[in-house]
């Protein structure tokens, strides 16, 4: 009787569960129709608009893959929503429809909240702005300030403007990163390090207060090479000359004590910008080159996201016919197993190379790689995967972004061709293994480890303290997989081991400098890669395919409804974005920082603890 009664209170709490989700689906999917469908919310581009260059979340290769009910959630609850990445690629398309729509005639850069970016992928949005240009259309930037990334892409309009009581902050290129071994000393955390390579500098912070003397020299040599192309970059675009830019502080007091402390003078002198104008002045200049929209608030416009959502089809279906081209993005840190879109997995990321290995349509792939490397097994992982695509007649090109080092170059290295932008961050051909151990740091509160094994090798515990004997064989596996690395470069780039060596020992270069070693075999950009790829291939008419990670159908759905902007809206989950102060924003580095090298340990999973992975580059990208 008693079971009986149980079975059926499980029955009806089963019953109005499944009565429950089923009404919420059924809710949602009327939600995401009715987003869809409402005509209030459709976007219209007037004759004679500017298309507004609103730039306002971090520019990537390739999205984060984010749980849709979760992002609405924490958006919901924090109050604000947080901006979302862009595509890099979305940037240059968005850009060059513009050029090519009549009703678009001018292109505003408003650069407020875009952040930090590196070189390569703001010339690349650069480029499509010169463009634009060369359709006789204008192109006006507008701003309260600038920082160094804002002007690179601000330096290519036709007029740079900023309000008066505005500045423009050109700094040039740092890496000051964040040292623990004081720290880790004081809480008794025993650090067990084991590398090969004069300058693999990538566990420094954990074994030194500050930057060794290696790290610093092959440092120099990188940022000095961006710096200067950064300056030669911004010198033609303006066009000044490239003694404008300000290089110690004696002669940036000295200007500004020639404006008298006024940022807005200093910045007119030097021709940094063409004019001071508040926001009203901007949007009168606008409301007098385009009119007013049909509110007759402010100028005809239209933002980027609302011009990218008209011009990129919301699902992108194959043309089971043509042959391709495919793409296969590999970005952030490398690591065993399966990882989602924006993270490499060894796992994963080779499931996507084995997919256009296994795609009779697909005849040769670019791999796009953005990773300061990682786990070395998954690297191998991945290599393998591309040694098979060359293995099935498939051409494969490595083009690197803003970084492709350590294991980002070891999954490079088996490509029929190596391209990379001028400024990309290549090499540090080196590895390590790391761990610690807590034994002292639980004694300190009276815990201890203790107890019998069969063997010396048995019972390894971060509580226990390592058998030195044990690190001598740790160190012997870091050094023969150093080997292995050079090996696998020699290999593939036709060198000796010794002739490797040479270049190699964890020393991180840019690309024009890897070009002149033969790490890498041209300079280009994406574009660039794809129509080698072609080339090798013998393609004279293709498509371009990217390969991604498939989503379960209830993903795809929850995908749909919560990122739809409309649907947001109606459930209450749109929320204003706040501006965040500048002190505010430095603060936040270094928070981020500091959480970003405890979220890395998540990554640290090598089945053999052996790590190539390249510390500058990650700060860089």
């Amino acid at each position: 009787m008693i079971a009986k009664i149980f079975k059926g209170i499980w029955t009806g709490i089963n019953f109005s569960r499944r009565l429950v989700l089923n009404i919420l689906f059924l809710l949602l999917v009327i939600v995401f129709i009715a987003g869809i469908t409402s005509d209030e919310d459709k976007i219209t581009v007037e004759d004679g608009s500017v298309l507004r260059l609103n730039l306002n979340g971090p520019i990537v290769e390739e999205k984060t893959y984010v749980d849709p009910i979760e992002a609405a959630i924490s958006d919901a609850t924090s109050g604000s929503e947080a901006p979302s990445e862009i595509l890099l690629d979305d940037i240059v398309k968005v850009i060059n429809e513009a050029a090519k729509d009549e009703r678009i005639t001018v292109l505003l850069l408003d650069l407020q909240e875009m952040p930090k970016a590196h070189l390569n992928k703001l010339k690349q949005i650069a480029n499509a702005i010169d463009r634009f240009k060369e359709t006789g259309k204008k192109v006006i930037a507008s701003g309260y300030y600038y920082t160094q990334a804002q002007y690179y892409i601000a330096s290519h309009a036709n007029e740079v403007t900023m309000h008066p009581y505005g500045s423009v902050a050109i700094e040039g290129y740092a890496m000051y990163p964040l040292y623990f071994k004081d720290a880790l000393e004081k809480l008794e955390v025993t650090q067990h390090i084991f590398r090969v390579g004069t300058f693999k500098s990538a566990v420094e912070p954990f074994i030194r207060n500050d930057m060794s003397d290696a790290a610093k020299e092959a440092n120099r040599v990188w940022l000095g090479a961006l710096w200067n192309q950064y300056k030669q970059d911004v010198a033609a675009a303006r066009p000044f000359d490239e003694s404008n830019f300000d290089e110690t502080m004696d002669v940036y007091l000295a200007k500004m004590q020639a404006a008298n402390g006024d940022a807005g003078k200093y910045a007119i002198d030097h021709q940094w910008v063409d004019s001071l104008k508040t926001t009203q002045q901007v949007r009168k200049q606008l409301i007098d080159l385009v009119g007013e929209d049909e509110d007759g608030k402010t100028f005809k416009q239209v933002s980027f996201r609302d011009y990218l959502s008209l011009v990129k089809p919301p699902m992108v279906f194959d043309n089971p016919i043509t042959e391709k081209v495919a793409i296969v993005v590999a970005r952030g840190t490398i690591a065993d197993g399966e990882r989602r879109a924006g993270e490499i997995g060894g796992d994963s990321t080779a499931a996507l190379l084995r997919k256009a290995r296994l795609d009779d349509k697909v005849k040769a792939v670019v791999l796009r790689i953005d990773s300061g490397g990682g786990s070395m097994f998954a690297s191998e992982v991945i290599r393998a995967e591309v040694l098979a695509l060359k293995a099935a007649g498939k051409p494969v090109i490595a083009s690197m972004s803003s970084v492709a080092a350590s294991g980002g170059y070891w999954i490079a290295s088996a490509a029929n061709e190596i391209w990379a932008a001028p400024s990309t961050i290549t090499g540090s051909i080196g590895v390590f293994g790391t761990f610690m151990t807590f034994e002292k740091t639980l004694s300190k509160i009276g815990v201890y480890s203790d107890g019998v094994a069969t063997t010396e090798m048995a019972g390894f515990s971060i509580t226990r303290p390592l058998n030195e004997k044990m690190g001598q064989v740790i160190q012997m596996s870091v050094e023969e997989a150093y080997g292995r690395f050079l090996n696998v470069v020699a290999d593939a780039r036709n060198m000796t081991p010794e002739q490797v060596d040479k270049i190699a020992q964890g020393r991180v270069w840019i690309a024009s400098q890897a070009l002149e070693l033969g790490l890498i075999d041209k300079l280009g950009d994406k574009q660039d890669a794809i129509d080698a790829a072609a080339a090798l291939a013998k393609l004279n008419h293709f498509e371009v395919k990217t390969i991604k990670q498939d989503l379960s159908p209830q993903q795809q759905m929850m995908q749909d409804v919560f990122g739809n902007a409309s649907v947001k809206s109606m459930l209450g989950l749109q929320t204003q974005k706040t501006s965040v102060l500048a002190t505010q924003a430095n603060l936040q580095s270094v928070i981020s920082q500091l959480s970003s090298e405890v979220e890395n340990l998540k990554d640290y999973n090598d089945p053999q603890g052996v790590y190539a992975r390249c510390l500058v580059c990650t700060i860089a990208q």
